[in-house]
């Protein structure tokens, strides 16, 4: 396996420990990312093969793939290795895990896809490649162009590796705009060029350069660039050329002749992207510039056949997918009846007519827009597939929440625009009118003004009413200099501070009356309001200074002046908590805390390797600060001791802004030059402050003040407001404020995504009035004794509301599609009738009727002849299906005779006449076995089926919060917590399991037992017992506690007397002295009680001596044909709780490799059991790398270990294999009886719903450049990494969690214990 080239030297040494670091994972989580939007500078940034699609922002190229499972595009991988704008991409024709890319930065790279690396990189290409494609009659070469030319082909591999020069394509008279290889004649190649010109090259022909340019610039000097081009795929020969201004043409390059020139409807109209449509021949597509129209042409027609507004904004670029996605047949299980979902496919559509089929090809198009946003469009059925409607296409100088909004962030960037974002659904609610120029800079007006300042570089800076949609005011006083920071008051909402190029910090009010102006020797970057007092203020410059300024004196001068930089100071940041005290960034590479009471620099932060641009001082914990820099990190501070407690590494660029909101300080915001922007928690590093709420401990154990809170080696406290409001609030509370209490933490302490939404519907469980429910409820996971209620009266609100122009919104419905949405709400809602009335309100009659017999024969009948009446007025001959249907013979008749169709009449009425129509009848026939109880029993088997599905989606989508949602929604409580579990979300299970209590305590149990693994650590011991204490049966995990305390003799009793006196057990026992279980030990072992002998050896002096006894009872068991996990488990589990420091001993090696073993080959059994597909190989490979490399007797064999994992993959490929992967061979009989043994060993998992595999908040978010493959697959690991003892080695977290839930043991085989809890 690959994993074993990473970690085969660990089984080679036995006694291997000294200098092994614990393991650990990241203190800062990936919790959600906003992806860059598709730059409008260069013509080939999107491309697409198979299954998947890509663009390109400014430096990373974003990969989407299809899940089959779930029919949806999915961002699978982010490419960032260009240090400079990315040109073009183009993915190999040959090979659909390969792609190139060229850069401003000369540099050609070719991708593999599939495993998320460079295979090969070209550093001098001669001049920036603008354009590049890979070679179609060549499998390895990649050919790119400078503007200026000439074509360069570079191939890859093989003998003739290297760089040469076209033979023909170069010295051209214009600069080349755009080039195309056919994908059919070998060798042929077009370009097409800046003055409206192509040049067409072809092997053994002559060479035509600067031809066919439009007939209207022939004998001018005008340019006309090339903006698209593509051949035909149907001919050698034909070629579709747009220009910018003189249209498209269809053109033959062997003659040299126009063939046709196509017509816009309006003149207006320009196209700077094409593509022909692969399933449908002669058709091709167009995008226009200025509006989102796309454009479906044939080329036997001039103008379009049909056009249809997508967007608002122009096509920047398009391309047809060759192979579309898949649909999914959405099927049950078997079962008394079979449905089929809304929107299944199992039944065709109804014909279209010719014109309609011919309009419509079936294709998906990846359609690029200028304003950044990406979708997949299905044109057969006319709707998006996928769409990102905004993002941001450069640098993103600044992020900030709004004041009065947690969920809500405001982002700023070098494209000219502000975009407001929803951070639970990433998704854009608002962008700033027009193009402002670059704007490095955003303040929120304080509290709910719902205004934004912002500072542009050249155009000085404004305020924008986000709701009215509109700029309310500008100022100038800066001139043409750059603003480089905004900053509105905190405290007084009438004052906004700008500084500039010019050298000015200036004071104004928000009319724009000048307040003060504070000259500086240099331009200032920085500036930032005191957060205690409202009229000092703190700038930083390019003299390298720190300046204090207060402003209720009339005086220009600084208060303070603090030196100590060696380069400019960009920003500066007073701290929330700690009075007088602020830090500064500079282009030296520190952060400096200064102290204004002092005078003084306090400490400095050095460890960045480049210019300093973040700042961010943490809400709640006084010495908490985060930096981001020019070296693509952020880095969080101990400011106490100067100490880095954690180094991000996953943007792709320069990291420029930070936030966090003060109602949720533990998740923070960072914006990069990558574009994107990113959300973390910082959660983990405040663990044992979590685990003293959970476990009720007293408020000075959470909430303290900032003077103690700040003192070195000081336990974490909280300082801030809002622990203080919840803290008041609680102690306001009468009876049991537990409840509320564990819900305001955990709301204050989670991330965003889904926490919020649990609340509610735990609340609703436990009975709460519906009027106490938040306004944003209906837009979650809701329950399902309110979905139908909401939904309907949402329904009615899309059918009445009127249109009215809303401030800046995004996508704002028209009334067709609000109708058409309320429709859909009414139909899954069974109000057939409405659904019908709608339908035909849109003028979607066939629809209408399709429907309308499900409300009743004679309503259908009455709405048939209404559509008739309809045709009738319309004089149209599609009246008569609908008359001969409901038998109204007399209206066709007269409808007939009316339009001088005698015969037609005749025939209709001799027809009536010999009685071959008659009116429908109505009839609706029930089994009468089938009761309306069995209708329901379906129908609620159906519910909880599809409530399950939808909460697969969520969770493996890596939001377990929502998953849980899901099943709360239809009252299944031990499913809820058991997806917060497998989440790893323990903390959030234990409160809401708190909270629900009888239904929901196994699974709690079960997670504070995990809690507790988590703080079997030194520092966090007590809190472990503190969490075991909160399980009934305890009594058994209490001792695994004591016995894997690593303190002396002393230490041991005194934890023994904490443990099991202390806290006052209802049973009242009482764990023995360590010298006392020595002798309990030989006393059980004397009668034979290998349990009771095991567990108080590991309690004793000497737990080494458990090892060989407790590993002989096993391998006897094991030696048998007949044993279960049943009788191993439990011993085996016991057993690895023994101290690491006595289990590493050289006297134990035997008894330590044979444990290990054991684990292994137990753990692949109990991860079969589980369901946990991609570690079950590892233990496997685990278990036969160390049977291999290590003295042992144990009844194993490495042969049968290969025969029982072979057996495992042949038995279950057909349930968890891909179901886009080829048919596999079905499992041999031999493999069956191996696989059916194996089954027989398996003990039934005792929580419900703990079965499948865990997927950690972010499992799905790839990361720009922090990138590590894991040693269990050697592939890259996407979301959060887990590192192992080695302090190299590297696993997903997801990995590291099933694999610690079923062998205790690392993988590297050191007998060190995982801890990823």
């Amino acid at each position: 396996m690959a994993w074993m080239t990473y970690i085969s030297n660990w089984f080679e040494q036995d006694d291997w420990y000294e200098g092994l670091q614990r393991a650990n994972m990241s203190q800062v989580r990936q919790v959600g990312l906003l992806a860059a939007g598709c730059q409008p500078w260069n013509k080939d940034v999107c491309a697409a093969s198979g299954d998947r699609f890509a663009y390109c922002a400014t430096l990373a190229i974003y990969v989407y793939q299809l899940d089959h499972r779930y029919n949806e595009f999915k961002l699978h991988a982010i490419m960032s290795e260009h240090k400079k704008t990315i040109t073009a991409i183009s993915w190999c024709p040959h090979n659909p895990d390969l792609f190139a890319s060229g850069g401003a930065d000369n540099l050609v790279i070719i991708w593999n896809v599939a495993e998320q690396k460079v295979v090969a990189k070209l550093d001098n290409t001669k001049g920036v490649p603008s354009s590049l494609s890979w070679c179609w009659n060549a499998n390895n070469a990649v050919a790119f162009a400078p503007h200026r030319g000439p074509l360069f082909i570079w191939t890859i591999s093989g003998p003739d590796t290297g760089v040469t020069v076209h033979k023909d394509a170069h010295s051209f008279l214009s600069d080349v705009c755009i080039f195309r290889w056919h994908t059919q004649k070998k060798g042929k190649i077009v370009f097409g060029h800046i003055d409206g010109s192509l040049s067409v090259f072809q092997p053994g022909n002559k060479s035509q350069k600067h031809i066919l340019r439009p007939e209207s610039l022939e004998g001018t000097d005008e340019e006309d660039p090339v903006t698209a081009l593509e051949w035909d795929p149907l001919s050698t020969d034909y070629l579709l050329v747009a220009n910018l201004h003189c249209g498209i043409r269809l053109v033959d390059s062997e003659s040299l002749y126009c063939i046709t020139t196509f017509s816009f409807p309006s003149a207006a109209a320009s196209v700077q992207c094409l593509a022909w449509v692969p399933s449908a021949p002669g058709m091709f597509i167009t995008g226009d510039s200025q509006v989102g129209i796309l454009r479906i042409w044939n080329v036997s027609r001039t103008t379009p056949i049909d056009n249809f507004k997508l967007k608002k904004t122009g096509f920047h670029c398009l391309h047809v997918l060759n192979s579309p996605p898949r649909k999914k047949f959405f099927s049950l299980s078997p079962a008394r009846n079979h449905y089929t979902s809304s929107t299944s496919e199992a039944v065709p559509p109804p014909t279209l007519t010719q014109n309609q089929a011919f309009s419509l090809p079936p294709g998906h198009v990846v359609c690029c827009f200028l304003d950044g946003g990406v979708g997949l469009y299905d044109m057969g059925a006319r709707k998006w597939d996928f769409l990102r409607d905004l993002g941001h296409v450069e640098t993103i100088f600044d992020c900030k929440f709004k004041p009065d909004d947690p969920n809500l962030l405001a982002t700023a960037s070098f494209d000219g625009t502000i975009k407001v974002w929803d951070i639970n659904t990433l998704t854009a609610v608002y962008t700033s009118p027009g193009n402002e120029g670059v704007i490095y800079s955003l303040s929120w007006a304080p509290g709910n003004l719902n205004c934004i300042a912002g500072a542009t570089s050249q155009n000085g800076a404004f305020v924008w009413d986000v709701k009215k949609g509109k700029m309310v005011q500008r100022f100038h006083e800066h001139g043409k200099n750059g603003i480089f920071c905004i900053a509105w008051s905190h405290k007084d909402s009438k004052r906004i501070a700008t500084c500039s190029g010019d050298g000015f910090c200036i004071i104004q009010t928000v009319d724009g009356k000048v307040l003060h102006k504070y000259k500086h020797p240099a331009a200032v970057f920085g500036c930032d309001w005191s957060q205690n007092s409202k009229d000092m203020i703190a700038t930083g410059c390019e003299d390298k200074n720190v300046r204090v300024y207060y402003l209720a004196t009339s005086s220009d001068q600084p208060l303070k002046v603090f030196s100590g930089h060696t380069a400019k100071v960009f920003h500066v940041r007073w701290s929330p908590l700690r009075e007088g005290t602020l830090c500064s960034g500079s282009d030296d590479g520190s952060v400096r805390i200064w102290d204004y009471t002092q005078d003084a620099c306090i400490n400095v932060l050095n460890g960045h390797t480049a210019p300093v641009r973040g700042l961010l001082w943490n809400t709640e914990m006084p010495y908490l600060l985060i930096s981001g820099s020019w070296d693509y990190t952020m880095r969080v501070w101990d400011t106490r001791g100067g100490i880095c407690l954690e180094t991000v590494s996953d943007h792709g660029a320069d990291v420029y802004g930070l936030a966090c909101h003060p109602s949720r300080p533990f998740t923070v915001a960072s914006c990069s030059r990558d574009s994107t922007v990113r959300l973390w928690s910082l959660t983990p590093l405040i663990m044992p402050l979590q685990i003293n709420i959970l476990a009720d401990r007293s408020w000075e154990e959470i909430i303290g003040n900032t003077d103690y809170a700040i003192e070195q080696g000081a336990p974490p406290l909280l300082c801030g407001k809002v622990s203080r409001d919840i803290k008041q609030e609680v102690e306001k509370l009468t009876g049991n404020p537990r409840v509320k209490k564990l819900r305001w933490f955990s709301e204050c302490l989670s991330p965003p995504g889904g926490s919020d939404n649990l609340w509610n519907l735990v609340a609703v469980i436990e009975g709460q009035d519906d009027s106490l429910l938040p306004q944003n409820y209906c837009k979650g996971v809701m329950h399902l004794k309110h979905l139908i209620k909401f939904r309907t009266s949402e329904a009615q609100e899309l059918t009445t509301v009127k249109m009215c122009k809303f401030g800046g919104g995004i996508g704002v419905p028209t009334k067709e599609e609000r109708l058409k949405e309320a429709a859909e709400i009414h139909l899954r809602l069974g109000h057939i009738q409405r659904y019908c009335e709608l339908m035909v309100e849109l003028g979607e009659w066939d629809k209408a009727l399709s429907i309308a017999p499900g409300v009743s024969m004679k309503y259908w009948k009455k709405l048939m002849q209404r559509r008739a009446d309809q045709l009738i007025q319309e004089d149209k001959d599609d009246v008569i299906p609908y008359c001969i249907a409901i038998g109204d013979v007399k209206k066709l008749v007269n409808f007939l005779m009316s339009r001088g169709q005698l015969k037609e009449a005749l025939l209709v009425a001799q027809a009536a006449c010999e009685g071959n129509m008659q009116t429908f009848q109505v009839s609706t026939p029930r089994g009468p076995s089938y009761s309306d109880e069995s209708y329901r029993e379906d129908f609620k088997e159906l519910l909880h089926m599809v409530s399950k599905e939808l909460a697969d989606w969520y969770f493996q989508d890596g939001r377990a919060a929502l998953a849980a949602c899901c099943h709360l929604a239809v009252d299944n409580i031990e499913l809820a917590m058991a997806y917060l579990i497998r989440g790893n979300e323990l903390e959030l299970a234990v409160c809401v399991g708190t909270v629900l209590g009888e239904p929901a305590a196994p699974q709690m149990h079960y997670a504070l037992e995990l809690l507790a693994r988590k703080c079997m650590l030194i520092p966090t011991w007590n809190l472990a017992a503190d969490l075991l204490m909160m399980i009934p049966d305890n009594e058994l995990q209490l001792v695994k506690l004591c016995a894997f305390y690593p303190g002396c003799t002393e230490e041991i009793n005194d934890l023994h007397e904490k443990v099991f006196d202390e806290k006052l057990l209802t049973h009242q026992c009482k764990l023995p002295t360590v010298e006392e279980c020595m002798q309990l030990a030989e006393a059980a072992r004397a009668e034979g009680n290998v349990f009771e002998t095991i567990k108080y050896y590991l309690l004793s002096e000497e737990p080494e001596k458990a090892l060989p006894f407790g590993i002989d009872f096993m391998k006897e068991h094991m030696g048998g044909s007949n044993w279960t996990l049943d009788t191993i488990y439990p011993v085996l589990d016991l057993l690895s709780y023994i101290r690491t420091e006595k289990l590493v001993m050289h006297t134990c090696t035997e008894a330590r490799n044979e444990l290990l073993i054991l684990c292994g080959y137990i753990g692949a059994l109990l991860a079969i059991s589980r369901q946990y597909q991609s570690i079950v190989p590892a233990l496997y490979e685990y278990t036969s790398q160390l049977l291999k490399r290590r003295e042992v007797s144990v009844p194993l064999k490495i042969e049968h270990l290969s025969e029982e994992l072979d057996a495992w993959r042949a038995c279950t490929q057909s349930i968890h294999g891909s179901s886009e992967a080829a048919p596999r061979t079905p499992p041999s009989e031999s493999q069956r009886l191996v696989y059916a043994a194996l089954l027989k060993r398996l003990k039934e998992e005792p929580l419900r719903g703990s079965i499948g595999p865990d997927y950690v908040t972010g499992s799905n978010l790839p990361s720009h450049s922090d990138s590590h493959i894991s040693c269990l697959t050697g592939l890259k690991i996407q979301g959060p990494v887990f590192f192992l003892e080695d302090g190299k080695s590297t696993i997903s977290l997801n990995d590291a969690l099933m694999w610690a839930k079923v062998n205790p043991f690392s993988p590297l085989g050191t007998g060190i214990r995982l801890n990823p809890f």
